[in-house]
């Protein structure tokens, strides 16, 4: 099982980004993935996860500015993070269990600037 995301950078507070996991290893479209991010010196926490149907979840921090959506055709899940802030400064992780075991990708890096 591999997860690969991408799309981390330096944006200004405001702006926007767009993550990608694609994943590999397991029958994409039967789980659910999940979107995690850690800040230095901080947990890692919940950000955004989608089920199997497309029903999906988010952290209160970041409802109404990001959304989660799948693309079962290619095997990936995007974030689109709008209204950036400095506060969501970290290293963004998907996330998929599948086999009785948890998977992690090595995440991407956002940066907000104030």
């Amino acid at each position: 099982v591999q997860l690969q995301a991408c799309g981390g950078g330096l944006v200004q507070a405001g702006g926007s980004l767009r993550l990608s996991c694609t994943a590999s290893g397991f029958t994409f479209d039967e789980r659910a993935i999940g979107w995690f991010r850690q800040a230095p010196g901080k947990e890692r926490e919940l950000v955004a996860t989608i089920t199997s149907t497309g029903s999906t979840n988010y952290a209160d921090s970041v409802k109404g500015r990001f959304t989660i959506s799948r693309d079962n055709t290619k095997n990936t899940v995007h974030l689109q993070m709008n209204s950036l802030e400095p506060e969501d400064t970290a290293r963004y992780f998907c996330h998929a269990e599948a086999y009785g075991a948890h998977y992690w990708g090595k995440g991407t890096l956002v940066t907000v600037s104030s």
